[in-house]
């Protein structure tokens, strides 16, 4: 008996397996109770193209179905927002409306009972709904910086000079003038303390100031023909010791010595460094600057 495996075996394996397919494709029970798509998958190559096709055509159909609903349902949910808005917008006019005769109203009872007067009517209401009126801002114009030339200190709107060379008071006067300014005029304390604060130390740095009692002794004016009311002499100064008529700042090496006890009376023809004074514009304050 030859075996399964041999040549002939297979040949009649085959042959049946022929017979088998040609008997379902007869058979009248497969082709009348099977379903439409089993009968289709059963029928080979074919057969199976038709299927996919078929498959491939209800996907459509269902997508088509799904994007004609999703557009119908968008469609009514945009037609409802914009039915609102429209009310909405439809409410507010009205509500607009009813406010501006409400106005109008009010304004002509009160023109009646002040008995006339300038005429408010549907112009002013248009004003008064038109917004407030801009106004255009005010500019402030900066103040111009005061500059002191070289070598000069600005303090309280002045600017002072403080000398190199040594000079007698006339001359040290007149020097001062030369430059459109004239021997510092000290008021306040905190003016002479700036000004003491500028000198250098020294064995005995002294500087003219623009103060003399030369016209009358012991009554003591500035060069401007202003008297002295308040001076910030050394203790037993002035002494008028020998026909002592001008004025000076001393600043020495002993620090125990303050700003506002510094002033000393000498003779006029002495020769010191001096000190100018130049107003640059703006009134005197008693404020140290910032």
């Amino acid at each position: 008996m030859p075996s399964s495996g041999s040549p002939a075996g297979s040949d009649r394996m085959f042959c049946r397996l022929v017979d088998e397919e040609d008997q379902l494709d007869h058979s009248p029970d497969v082709q009348l109770n099977a379903h439409p798509l089993t009968l289709l998958m059963t029928r080979g190559p074919v057969r199976y193209r038709i299927a996919t096709i078929c498959l491939t055509t209800m996907c459509g159909i269902l997508l088509i179905s799904i994007i004609a609903i999703s557009a119908h349902y968008k469609g009514k949910a945009a037609g409802g927002a914009a039915a609102q808005d429209v009310d909405a917008m439809s409410a507010t006019i009205s509500k607009l409306q009813q406010e501006k005769a409400e106005l109008q109203s009010e304004l002509a009872a009160r023109a009646a009972a002040t008995g006339g007067g300038r005429h408010t009517g549907l112009a002013d209401v248009e004003v008064k709904e038109s917004g407030p009126k801009t106004v255009a801002p005010t500019m402030r114009v900066a103040p111009t910086p005061i500059l002191c030339p070289m070598e000069w200190f600005l303090f309280n709107g002045s600017c002072y000079y403080i000398s190199r060379v040594s000079r007698d008071w006339p001359e040290s006067k007149s020097y001062c003038e030369s430059k459109g300014a004239h021997l510092a005029i000290v008021i306040t304390a905190e003016e002479q303390t700036f000004l003491w604060d500028q000198l250098p130390r020294g064995h005995w740095n002294a500087f003219w100031i623009g103060i003399t009692d030369g016209h009358t002794e012991d009554k003591w004016i500035w060069v401007d023909g202003t008297p002295l009311i308040t001076g910030f002499w050394e203790e037993g100064e002035p002494n008028n010791h020998i026909d002592e008529d001008c004025g000076y700042i001393v600043k020495t090496q002993v620090l125990e010595r303050v700003a506002v006890r510094s002033w000393y009376d000498a003779p006029c023809d002495m020769y010191r460094r001096f000190i100018c004074e130049k107003e640059m514009g703006g009134a005197r304050s008693t404020a140290l600057p910032h």
